[in-house]
């Protein structure tokens, strides 16, 4: 079996199931009420649709495409009834979600030629960016690469002390200074480090809270011009790291950092515990940047591969 099958085992599929519950109960029940009684799709099928995709966090714009969508299904077709609606409503969903291109990350793999493959983490703070970190670290790990951490956040203490505490746990080697030094300096050392340890992927945290965005922009900037003296692609990857659990918050955090640097892929974090999951359609349509990992735990195995069919379906099937 592949590295790849693993993580879609049952094991894996039981974990997305599990971590999703809160938000495909509300979800599905929604969508079920929206059609409740119902022979044909039309108008008023139609608000109540709506009402519950916004209700699920799914977000207005988000919501305004998904409807449009079926009302050209509805026309084109002419008569679609309502058992035939959420297949439809999958189909559509699944097709306005952004793919990654490369799906060498869902073997935790390296794209050919980028080597350190570097992967720049952003994401303010309390939304789980260095427990991302650590266990991201720990799948690449699994499948066999060699890891090396950067403590790029140096603003605040325990954020090197918590990294650290997962460098240790993963068994990956850390790049650090004391609190308050340069994080351009940090990064530059750990390129270097990268490079003459002959590792495959260097992770870089970076500040999660500056002054404001001028400064968050400058900074992301002066860490990428010191990445690049030493590898001109790099960094290959910027991670965006986004707590699931603050609904339509994390659309405005998305906004931000899209806006700061270029963002390339995006984690979606905490959804074990909200019933607000449907921001992650919303995010991923909305930015057209792919989600390629979900959060639906704090065990270190709880990072899952995002796979837009497979969350759809999960989020349709109540009994998983």
């Amino acid at each position: 079996m592949s590295f790849l099958g693993k993580l879609f085992g049952k094991k894996e599929k039981e974990s997305l199931d599990q971590g999703l519950q809160k938000t495909k109960a509300g979800f599905f029940d929604k969508i079920a009420k929206a059609v409740a009684g119902k022979s044909t799709v039309d108008e008023e099928v139609l608000d109540n649709l709506e009402d519950a995709l916004v209700s699920s966090d799914v977000g207005i714009d988000t919501t305004i495409e998904i409807i449009k969508k079926i009302e050209e299904r509805v026309a084109r077709d002419k008569y679609i009834n309502t058992s035939e609606l959420n297949g439809i409503l999958q189909e559509e969903i699944v097709n306005m979600l952004a793919d990654a291109g490369d799906n060498s990350y869902k073997n935790f793999d390296i794209p050919a030629g980028k080597k350190p493959y570097v992967i720049l983490v952003v994401g303010v703070n309390g939304v789980g960016k260095t427990t991302t970190i650590g266990k991201l670290a720990n799948n690449y790990k699994k499948a066999g690469k060699s890891v090396i951490l950067a403590a790029g956040d140096t603003f605040r203490a325990a954020a090197v002390d918590q990294l650290t505490i997962w460098s240790e746990r993963v068994g990956v080697p850390i790049v650090k200074q004391p609190m308050g030094s340069d994080p351009a300096a940090v990064v530059f050392d750990a390129v270097q480090s990268a490079i003459a340890r002959q590792a495959d992927v260097l992770i870089v945290d970076t500040a999660g809270r500056l002054h404001n965005k001028i400064h968050l922009m400058d900074e992301l900037s002066k860490i990428k011009r010191v990445i690049q003296k030493v590898i001109p692609d790099a960094p290959h990857e910027v991670l965006l790291i986004l707590d699931g659990s603050t609904g339509q918050n994390a659309l405005e955090q998305a906004k931000q950092f899209t806006a700061a640097t270029d963002v390339s892929a995006m984690v979606i974090t905490k959804l074990d515990g909200t019933a607000k999951g449907g921001v992650v359609l919303a995010i991923a349509n909305q930015f057209k940047i792919p989600v390629k990992y979900i959060g639906v735990g704090e065990k270190i195995d709880d990072l899952i591969i995002f796979d837009k069919h497979e969350f759809v379906d999960t989020l349709f099937n109540l009994k998983g």
